[in-house]
């Protein structure tokens, strides 16, 4: 029999149908990459993995050893189900997600913790899952995502943030919709005191009101504009983060790039495809976006700005995660500093982390005045030692925070896994964790996957 693909890979994947694990292949030809899954009560079938071989071919170039961290269960009835982390899981926490409520002021579709009704989580039951988080990353914990449901309406998120910054986290995030931002001034003013290693994750869909009626269920565009122009006047640094949904707002990627930059205070833009659980109505998955449909996207709707070799597979998690950063030149405009660069050349001074910062890329480097004692071929460093100002390094901690947050811009991409694009490989690399109430950490996607329903108990 003839076969319409090329063979890649063997893994384990889960059937589509029945959530049962099962052995399948990855395959790809000049349409995509897929999974193909046999399924032993449901037959084959197929699935779309990314829309770009050529991007998934590659991308493992990139991949970095996982970093530890310590486990709180054990191997029982096998990955995705063991989660804690349990000792199959192959990397430590890079963004760690508290959700402190399951209420919400909106009712979106495409949500997938199917937010609405609930309770808030006590301010002791918070204080214990930072603790957790902390203490499983060995008092080195990076990222801290502060979420729900709406975060915004507990009526402690003040103390919370206050809190998490207390504990020493290097980033805390507040994942939010803006209605609250938007709606009070004093709200903004009180945020903008946590500025340092604080910012807003703002959801931001598109500039047209169809694209929130069909994402959010409401037309909250002008809701948006006003808490970026609230956020603005406190200079509040703000990621603009975009549900990507194919025939609604995929062909806006560029345009939400380019409004981004013309904000003052957004410092990047981050675009996840529609994963298909929680609210999420089941469409045409084979035509599904991909993270490297987005890629391709940016690069056809950017007019040359950015292009999808000018972003990198991260190292912590090959399979999920694309980023590029931009710096400002002289003219006002901005540059990826990856463009025309090999970076598998660099991949050693990148940390194990979501955060890739130039602070954190220079103490790699260890002095900026000398070529760090690695090859540079490809003008890497050359480049970054001219946008950076002499004697960076050895500048405060809010002079390097004020002169990256005025000066870089991230883009980056971020998908996720449902039972559909299942890939072991991609499950056990997944470094953004759910912390949880009974004090475990789930993979997100797991958790979103299987996990959820476990803890609808400490939140209804």
């Amino acid at each position: 029999m003839n076969r319409d693909y090329t063979f890649h890979s063997y893994t384990r994947t889960m059937c589509s149908h029945c959530q049962k694990l099962i052995d399948g292949k990855i395959v790809y030809n000049d349409k995509g990459v897929f999974l193909i899954k046999n399924c032993p009560d449901h037959g084959e079938h197929r699935e779309l993995l990314e829309e770009d071989p050529e991007y998934h071919l590659q991308k493992v170039q990139y991949d970095k050893p996982g970093t530890t961290s310590k486990l709180q269960t054990r191997v029982k009835d096998g990955c995705p189900y063991d989660c804690g982390l349990c000792p199959s899981h192959d990397q430590h926490t890079c963004i760690g997600l508290i959700e402190i409520t399951m209420r919400c002021n909106l009712k979106c579709p495409v949500c997938y913790a199917c937010a609405g009704q609930g309770k808030d989580l006590e301010l002791k039951t918070i204080e214990g899952m930072m603790d957790c988080y902390m203490d499983a990353e060995g008092g080195k914990a990076e990222i801290l995502q502060i979420s729900g449901g709406e975060p915004t309406l507990h009526p402690d998120i003040l103390d919370i943030i206050r809190m998490a910054k207390e504990k020493g986290f290097k980033y805390v995030m507040l994942n939010t919709n803006g209605i609250r931002i938007a709606e009070e001034e004093a709200f903004v003013r009180a945020l903008s005191t946590f500025k340092g290693g604080f910012e807003v994750y703002l959801q931001f869909d598109g500039l047209k009101e169809e694209i929130y009626q069909k994402l959010r269920n409401e037309s909250v565009l002008e809701m948006k504009k006003k808490a970026l122009k609230n956020l603005n006047r406190c200079n509040i640094p703000t990621t603009l983060v975009c549900t990507v949904s194919q025939g609604v707002n995929d062909d806006h990627i560029g345009e939400i790039i380019a409004y981004g930059m013309d904000e003052s205070c957004v410092r990047g833009v981050n675009l996840q495809p529609v994963a298909y659980f929680g609210r999420t109505e089941e469409r045409d998955r084979l035509s599904r976006v991909t993270l490297s449909g987005i890629l391709n996207r940016i690069e056809a709707q950017t007019a040359g700005l950015l292009k999808k070799s000018d972003f990198i597979p991260l190292p912590c998690d090959v399979e999920r995660v694309a980023i590029t950063y931009l710096f400002k030149n002289k003219s006002g405009g901005f540059i990826p500093i990856t463009r025309g660069k090999d970076m598998r050349e660099y991949k050693h001074i990148f940390n194990n982390t979501f955060i890739f910062t130039v602070e954190d890329t220079l103490r790699n480097f260890k002095d900026e005045n000398i070529d760090f004692g690695i090859s540079d071929c490809c003008g890497l460093v050359t480049d970054i030692k001219k946008m950076i100002p002499l004697g960076f390094i050895f500048k405060s901690k809010n002079e390097k925070m004020k002169f990256v947050d005025e000066n870089t811009f991230r883009i980056s991409a971020s998908s996720f896994i449902d039972s559909y694009n299942f890939d072991m490989k991609s499950m056990q690399k997944d470094c953004v964790h759910v912390i949880t109430p009974d004090l475990k950490r789930i993979p997100f996607s797991a958790y979103n996957m299987i996990h959820r329903g476990k803890y609808d108990g400490y939140y209804f």
